[in-house]
């Protein structure tokens, strides 16, 4: 049992919020972990949860009954993920980022702890209500994405392989078609991956047509699991016929690619509503 004054009361509770997301921690455990009244608990939660809307860092939700407590719920400001955003965008729109059928290199963004956890909390705010079960994507370059996403949300990430793995051990596989290349390609995931009826929210780095995510929607009919959405971090409309997949959340759209020029048009995504 500690012993604090209500100062360092507040420090510790609010680390161990931070610390765990989307949990529902009851009252009675702070009031034994310090040896104060379920009152002076709920004093200190709501000093916390004011502190928390005013910085923009989350919401503090009380759940009622005798089974209640209090849940943190990462949020992110909309002028916050504007400016951030804004700032990414600035980034990726230097011409020495294209690389040939009007891709970008952005190997250099996904390894930025930094920029990854801003990234991840704005996908855990656009699905904060859908809860999630888990964080899907595929190898190689979503990873990072998924870890993020996953961390804020308080969930375990699944990866899809594009080769079978003897130690992943009993697969499923199915083959694909590329939306923009237009070949069969293969994705597999370990039975033991995934629970069936799961809720799944899938993230990845880049969409072009949309042909890698509908893969991962058909993957995971096999699961019987729930697709509750899909994040991507950079969309491209350019070269683009047809979508193969209709509901997604994005942060920044490739509205224009021009290689000749090397002049780059990016613009918000649909995550601001756009």
């Amino acid at each position: 049992m500690k012993k604090l004054r209500r100062s360092a009361r507040l420090v510790d509770m609010t680390q161990h919020l931070l610390a765990h997301p989307h949990t529902l921690i009851p009252l009675t455990l702070f009031a034994e972990q310090y040896g104060a009244a379920k009152s002076s608990i709920s004093e200190d939660l709501s000093i916390i949860k004011e502190a928390f809307e005013v910085q923009g860092v989350g919401l503090l939700k009380t759940v009622a009954g005798a089974a209640g407590g209090v849940k943190f719920i990462p949020q992110v400001k909309t002028e916050e993920a504007l400016t951030f955003v804004q700032e990414l965008i600035g980034q990726l729109a230097n011409p020495d980022r294209l690389l040939p059928g009007g891709y970008l290199y952005m190997s250099d963004v996904l390894g930025n702890p930094s920029t990854m956890a801003q990234i991840g909390k704005l996908f855990a705010t656009a699905y904060a209500d859908k809860n999630v079960d888990v964080v899907m994507t595929v190898e190689t370059k979503g990873i990072p994405l998924a870890y993020a996403t996953a961390m804020f949300l308080n969930v375990p990430v699944v990866i899809v392989r594009r080769d079978n793995k003897v130690t992943e051990g009993s697969v499923v596989s199915i083959n694909y078609v590329s939306g923009s290349s237009k070949r069969i390609q293969t994705m597999s995931l370990a039975r033991r991956a995934l629970a069936e009826q799961s809720r799944v929210l899938i993230v990845d780095d880049f969409m072009k047509a949309g042909g890698t995510l509908r893969g991962m929607i058909d993957l995971l009919q096999e699961f019987r699991a729930t697709v509750v959405g899909c994040g991507v971090l950079v969309e491209t409309t350019a070269d683009v016929s047809e979508r193969l997949v209709d509901e997604y959340v994005s942060l920044a759209k490739l509205q224009d690619v021009d290689i000749k020029g090397k002049q780059i048009e990016i613009e918000l995504g649909s995550f601001f509503g756009r």
